[in-house]
């Protein structure tokens, strides 16, 4: 949007006029975080201001250390009136799926290990001294190296609406032979700063950074040249030499890093198997929002059968939101409720099972005999006892429902008890029974994977729907089926469960070291880091 409003306003004086108004209503920006700097030398101090003095002819802009920059007030007041507007645009809800928060925790760790793994200032000075193609040579330097290259500090601040801004510091030492016949060293420490800005991928739909206003700044100088020469000689040259070396060298290590980072976004919108039932595909909902705090991606699953069948996810009746008692600059990952109950209508055949069991648990022998002795109508029709065989059938799709510290999953279905005979003949039903119960929900997380472990919370309500020995009072069966499903049901689920519901993958996060917290209507992991 940025973009598209700066060429619209075309011109400085349009800006100024809408600059008030959109002032009154906004925040200025913050101030992106200053570089570790040293007061640097008088020599070096005077070439900067050299360099800072003199606009061109043609632009009117001013020349930095490391290229052009725009200038003068109405430059600034269109930048302001950018993100003032910018600020003021309404952002999309999620629909109800999840929301990852990405806080300065995770991004120091993810820019710093790309950074080291890619060893990239060090492979940036080994290219320096070798001829390119249409880079001409430095007038005055032969057989330019660089060497010493000092390990990077990295500072890194949010840019609301846009992105990261990032400062490298670092330093190295540059030789070569100079232009008064001997060899040269020039001991520079330097800051790289960039714009890391956030978009979405057009092809991929992936988070993408990219690399803008790339400077290179001065902290120090030092170099073996006579102390003799003419300071304004000297200037001229450092000046010259850094300013060819410099920029060329050290920005296109910002976009290597980058490129490591983007590689970690690459598998986020993989379709994820949930055992032999379907996958699950975590998509972004919009472009993720970088605030003073945090990088938001919303996400809208796509849960889908084996058939190719996609489970809609119910309507939320509340917009999903962060709690506000995590630290700030921590990361967080949200997954609501109705999202977890999609995944879980992948696994309702799972839940699906005949029992022939004669001996289950504590519980006593599975029996008519047992049976009636709780309805007396059994024992008139099966006056010599028969084994049970019992079959539950989940007829709704599974709801997981969350409050404060507990989460339930809903189970709605049919339970049904049968009387087994011999010789491979089909068992005769004894009744059917309508049932409706609640197993309470534990939730833990293996490698890349959210695990449910389950308990029976209670049995809600039981209603005959048929009967082979007449009527009776069902909830004489009330103890009986509620042990029964204490005993024989729940390891079922437990172990159908199993398959774990996939968590995305984003910057190869180590989901082991989350703690978890239920909270209203959703599931917050909160991420740590190795």
């Amino acid at each position: 949007m940025c973009p598209a409003l700066w060429e619209a306003l075309g011109q400085e004086e349009r800006a100024m006029r809408a600059l008030m108004p959109a002032l009154a209503t906004t925040s200025p920006p913050q101030r992106p975080p200053v570089c570790n700097r040293s007061s640097p030398p008088s020599s070096v101090l005077f070439m900067l201001e050299q360099t800072e003095a003199s606009p061109t002819a043609e632009t009117g802009r001013k020349r930095s250390a490391s290229g052009w920059r725009i200038s003068g007030l109405g430059g600034a007041m269109l930048w302001i009136l950018c993100l003032g507007f910018c600020g003021l645009l309404p952002r999309t809800q999620a629909d109800p799926g999840a929301l990852l928060r990405l806080g300065m925790d995770v991004m120091n760790h993810e820019v710093q290990s790309a950074m080291d793994e890619s060893h990239i200032l060090e492979k940036m000075a080994a290219e320096a001294g070798k001829k390119r193609p249409g880079v001409k040579p430095i007038k005055g330097l032969t057989n330019l190296k660089v060497k010493d290259v000092k390990l990077p500090v990295i500072a890194l601040s949010f840019i609301p609406g846009v992105g990261i801004f990032q400062c490298v510091s670092t330093g190295m030492t540059i030789t070569g032979k100079s232009f008064m016949g001997g060899n040269m060293e020039i001991i520079v420490v330097l800051n790289i700063t960039a714009t890391n800005r956030l978009l979405q991928d057009e092809e991929t739909g992936l988070p993408t950074f990219k690399s803008e206003g790339c400077e290179v700044i001065l902290v120090s100088v030092k170099t073996n040249l006579p102390s003799n020469m003419l300071p304004k000689v000297v200037n001229k040259f450092l000046d010259s030499t850094l300013h060819k070396v410099l920029p060329d060298l050290m920005c296109p290590a910002i976009d290597a890093v980058l490129v490591y980072v983007n590689r970690k976004w690459a598998n986020l919108n993989a379709a994820m198997r949930v055992g032999q039932m379907g996958t699950v595909k975590y998509v972004l909902t919009s472009i993720p929002t970088a605030t003073a705090n945090y990088i938001q991606v919303d996400f809208s699953p796509v849960v889908q059968q084996q058939e190719g069948n996609a489970i809609q996810l119910a309507d939320a009746r509340e917009v999903l939101e962060f709690p506000k008692d995590y630290a700030t600059g921590s990361s967080q990952l949200l997954l609501s409720a109705a999202f977890l109950t999609a995944e879980l209508a992948l696994l309702q055949k799972s839940f699906d099972v005949t029992v022939r069991d004669r001996m289950i648990g504590e519980l006593p022998p599975q029996t008519t005999k047992t049976l009636a002795g709780f309805i007396p109508e059994v024992a008139e029709a099966y006056p010599k006892p028969k084994p049970l065989v019992t079959q539950i059938r989940i007829n709704k799709p599974p709801k997981v429902t969350m409050k404060m510290g507990k989460s339930l999953l809903l189970l709605h279905g049919t339970l049904e008890m049968l009387a087994a005979r011999r010789r491979g003949r089909a068992p005769v039903s004894i009744f059917l029974l309508e049932a409706h119960f609640n197993l309470k929900v534990q939730y833990s997380v293996r490698e890349d994977r959210l695990q449910m472990a389950t308990s029976l919370d209670r049995l809600l309500s039981l209603s005959r729907v048929s009967s082979s020995i007449g009527t009776f009072n069902e909830k004489e069966l009330t103890g009986f089926i509620t042990d029964y499903l204490r005993e024989a049901y729940i390891p079922v689920i437990n172990d159908a469960l199993q398959v774990g519901l996939p968590l995305p993958d984003i910057l190869d996060m180590n989901y082991n070291l989350a703690e978890l917290d239920i909270v209203e209507n959703a599931l917050v992991l909160d991420l740590k880091l190795d």
